[in-house]
């Protein structure tokens, strides 16, 4: 009964925000591989401060991502390669925690726009980008780095992770698992980075619990029609959503 009683402290249209957000997330990542922590984030800062939305992200994200970095080849190869940048998202967070926390929600919500537009244009335009094989070794603490500080201020993993990574040329089960290494050490980061200043509440901790249940729903769904839909159909369309969705946020908290 404690557990009801916690949840309906939040208000009831925030439940069902969460809970279709994160449906629609998990179908996101089922389809794509990734997202979860975008598209919720960019939903629930439209109903929520950043920061709380960020500790309600922790355990859809946390059991998503794992679920993706255990199906891959090699796991311990992937993070031989790619311990160095997994130290810089943890070191960046840290370094970085006080900015979800400490900045007015209008600051933290138009920095969140902005980091969705940046990477929905990215999506977009397809930069052709490559990483010589001489550079990773020193370019991948500095990505991991950067990434951590985007964790901390936005709660969005994705900035510049994801492109980074797609620049390797990874084979696609390869990537798959080195995104889901990068999304779980930065969720990791992030939490204990929202726990050391004190966001973690009773409600905020059972929402974050409740929202696992259609997040897992949703990317079941996801992985279910990933066969039927042409990707490049559906990534476009995604891509002009987080568009649309990171202007708008900027537009709201900026004006």
């Amino acid at each position: 009964m404690k557990k009801v009683a916690v949840m309906i402290d939040l208000p009831l249209l925030i439940v069902a925000a969460m809970a279709l957000t994160f449906l629609l997330a998990g179908f996101v990542k089922g389809m794509i591989g990734l997202g979860l922590p975008t598209v919720a984030m960019g939903l629930l800062g439209l109903v929520m401060p950043p920061a709380e939305a960020a500790v309600i992200l922790i355990v859809p994200s946390l059991v998503t991502n794992l679920w993706q970095l255990a199906f891959g080849p090699g796991l311990g190869a992937t993070i031989e390669r790619f311990w160095p940048m997994m130290l810089g998202i943890t070191l960046g967070t840290w370094a970085g925690a006080g900015l979800l926390a400490g900045a007015s929600s209008g600051q933290a919500a138009a920095a969140l726009g902005g980091a969705l537009a940046l990477y929905a244009v990215a999506g977009l335009v397809k930069l052709p980008l490559r990483v010589p094989p001489p550079a990773e070794s020193w370019l991948s603490p500095l990505v991991g780095v950067a990434t951590g500080v985007v964790t901390a201020a936005t709660g969005v993993f994705v900035i510049p992770a994801v492109p980074y990574l797609q620049a390797l040329e990874l084979e696609r089960d390869r990537l798959i698992q080195a995104l889901g290494l990068s999304f779980t050490v930065s969720t990791l980061a992030l939490a204990a980075g929202l726990a050391q200043h004190g966001l973690f509440d009773g409600t905020l901790a059972w929402g974050s619990l409740a929202s696992l249940l259609p997040a897992l729903a949703g990317m079941a769904l996801g992985q279910s029609l990933r066969r039927r839909v042409r990707a490049e159909v559906f990534r476009r369309c995604f891509f002009l959503g987080l568009l649309a969705l990171g202007l708008f946020l900027m537009l709201e908290h900026l004006g």
